[in-house]
């Protein structure tokens, strides 16, 4: 009979560390399925510095944006849209439960709410607001949208990032409507557009931070 000593016995299984490698499986996992706030804060940060800035641009040489630069800013803005979608559906993709559907049905309200965006903007002109009260209140329903919807993605996700990004969105949508047009445009571009921007640099360190450590 082997008296060799059992080379498990001699290296016990530490209980914090064990709890630590489960946790860190479980954040890896969510990591995996959840929305990368990265690259949807990188693809609306472009669509918002971009689009307002051909908006702003245009005001100041026609007195309002001309119908390209509209065209330009609502391309943009699709393409954000469908790119969040899209993302958020695949990372949903081979997933069950309760994080699937909110995953899914985070991503088709991105959809439902954009696609009666322009029907508001459209019925405001209709009923006779002028063009500066379209404008700002174009800016604003975006800002509300995109900031409700970051909020409630950093509340099913559990993503303290996404929640603060959306209340920056929500207080970008407020001072831009308050510096008038086509200031706004402006505001939205430097300060919205730029803020996720910025948010995205700072997130891509944090994760670069991370997998340092994890190599470690």
């Amino acid at each position: 009979m082997s008296t060799a000593p059992d080379s498990r016995s001699d290296h016990p299984l530490d209980p914090a560390a064990s709890l630590d490698l489960i946790a860190e499986s479980q954040r890896r996992v969510r990591r995996g399925t959840e929305p990368d706030g990265r690259l949807i804060c990188l693809v609306w940060g472009i669509a918002w510095a971009v689009g307002y800035l051909v908006l702003w641009t245009s005001a100041r040489a026609l007195g309002v944006p001309g119908v390209v630069a509209y065209v330009v800013f609502g391309a943009l803005l699709a393409v954000a849209v469908v790119v969040t979608i899209v993302h958020s559906a695949r990372r949903a993709a081979g997933t069950r439960g309760p994080g699937h559907r909110a995953t899914v049905l985070w991503g088709a309200t991105w959809f439902l709410a954009f696609g009666v965006y322009p029907f508001v903007i459209a019925g405001l002109g209709r009923a006779g607001a002028s063009d500066d009260v379209t404008g700002l209140a174009s800016n604003a329903l975006a800002c509300v949208i995109i900031g409700v919807m970051y909020l409630t993605g950093g509340a099913s996700f559990g993503d303290r990032g996404l929640f603060v990004l959306g209340a920056w969105i929500l207080l970008t949508g407020g001072v831009a409507t308050m510096a008038g047009m086509p200031a706004t445009y402006l505001v939205m571009a430097t300060v919205g557009g730029g803020g996720f921007l910025a948010i995205t640099v700072v997130w891509q360190v944090l994760h670069l931070r991370r997998r340092a450590g994890a190599r470690r």
